[in-house]
């Protein structure tokens, strides 16, 4: 496996930052729920309530605040307008940020993972026709192994009203073993 970019490597610690932060806080204790306001203001997006899903905030955020421009990432208040541009510019082989099928690309630190949520079972050749639907997505910030296999570690926000970390197992070749339940949906390459 290649070693991650300095900015794959940013955009990790940065997320892994804002889970240490706040990774006991509720979305309505004072310092997440300022915060949040914080995410949405320095991406220009109004905001309205920490009741409002703020997942595809914070990892806009994320992406924004590890140097990432806008014309490398579409900043954006729902994970399914993000991926359906980088599963475009995966498609036409263009831009720093590509999203492929997760049958087809293995996770690495600095990738984003997008999952179905709200009772959806959508698969990527919806995500590549459709840009509003409801998902989820976060940042891998560790790739590893243990006894119960190869995996990977995501921040995401807005998991259980705060910052959360996930694992996700992988399989032997390092494909997302898919899961029944909130299915995987894609991998956003990091190529910046």
């Amino acid at each position: 496996m290649p070693n991650p970019s300095a900015f794959a490597k940013k955009l990790a610690g940065i997320a892994n930052k804002q889970f240490l932060l706040f990774r006991d806080q509720h979305e309505h204790d004072a310092g997440l729920s300022k915060q949040i306001k914080q995410w949405y203001a320095a991406l220009g997006f109004p905001f309205e309530s920490v009741d409002v899903p703020w997942s595809a905030v914070f990892v806009s955020w994320c992406v924004q605040n590890a140097g990432a421009t806008k014309l490398e990432f579409e900043f954006a208040m729902a994970h399914s307008k993000f991926v359906h541009k980088a599963i475009q510019n995966g498609l036409s082989g263009t831009g720093i940020f590509q999203a492929f099928d997760i049958s087809a690309v293995a996770p690495q630190v600095g990738d984003i993972i997008q999952n179905n949520r709200a009772g959806n079972n959508f698969a990527f050749n919806f995500a590549r026709t459709h840009q509003d639907y409801a998902s989820h997505s976060a940042i891998v910030i560790v790739r590893g192994q243990d006894e119960s296999g190869n995996f990977v570690l995501t921040i995401g926000g807005n998991e259980g009203d705060t910052v959360g970390r996930k694992r996700v197992q992988l399989t032997a070749a390092g494909l997302i073993k898919q899961r029944p339940a909130s299915a995987f949906i894609c991998v956003i390459k990091n190529l910046k």
